[in-house]
């Protein structure tokens, strides 16, 4: 039979037992509500790094866009002002053939010998050479200028090299003729010249001589 005491006892050690029960219990929650926590920050942490991913892809993408606009917009600038410049190439390089008629014509009328002795001819080739002067100078306002060859190292980017001519006065490689004049217009050929370079004379034509019999033996 329990006495009071007994009674008190086990009624304080049931209030011990619960309000244990009550603080693991309070304990379990703090740990879950912690840990939940601790897992929202790191999903928060993860969907804001994936946000910066995304948007450094993004950034990347558009300063690609930009830097392609903006070759695009040179080039086209350049473009824009090669067919302002040169726009007139193929006009100019026909063009050319007129001075080379008139040319050929002063040089005819000169030789002539019929028209030698004819009082009139200077006063036609001088009208010839007017004419011949207005285009050289319509070409010159539009970048289109003869090139320099006489007495200049062979270039092959502006001359063209139609024979060869033995000189022991000049080092070899060197223009003496013009055949045809050479024009650029601005920093554009329009025809090379078209040359005689020189090359070294044989110092000693009696072995090429007996050479040439030796090949034919």
């Amino acid at each position: 039979m329990m006495t009071k005491l007994d009674k008190k006892e086990e009624e304080n050690f049931s209030e011990d037992t619960k309000s244990e029960d009550i603080k693991n219990d309070t304990q379990t929650e703090e740990n879950l509500s912690e840990d939940t926590k601790s897992e929202d920050i790191k999903n928060d942490t993860q969907t804001e790094e994936k946000i910066e991913d995304k948007l450094k892809v993004v950034e990347e993408k558009l300063l690609r866009t930009l830097a392609e606009m903006e070759n695009q917009r040179r080039r086209f600038e350049k473009e824009r002002q090669e067919a302002f410049e040169f726009g007139g190439f193929n006009f100019a390089k026909e063009s050319l053939s007129l001075l080379d008629n008139i040319d050929r014509a002063t040089t005819s009328f000169k030789t002539d010998e019929k028209l030698k002795n004819n009082k009139d001819l200077n006063k036609i080739i001088e009208g010839i050479e007017v004419i011949k002067d207005d285009l050289v100078s319509i070409f010159k306002k539009n970048g289109v200028n003869a090139i320099k060859c006489i007495d200049q190292k062979f270039d092959p980017n502006f001359h063209q090299a139609m024979l060869e001519i033995e000189d022991s006065t000049n080092e070899s490689g060197i223009v003496i003729q013009e055949i045809q004049k050479g024009y650029m217009m601005k920093e554009r050929l329009l025809r090379p010249s078209l040359v005689g370079v020189t090359k070294k004379r044989d110092k000693n034509p009696d072995n090429t001589i007996k050479d040439s019999k030796k090949d034919e033996k």
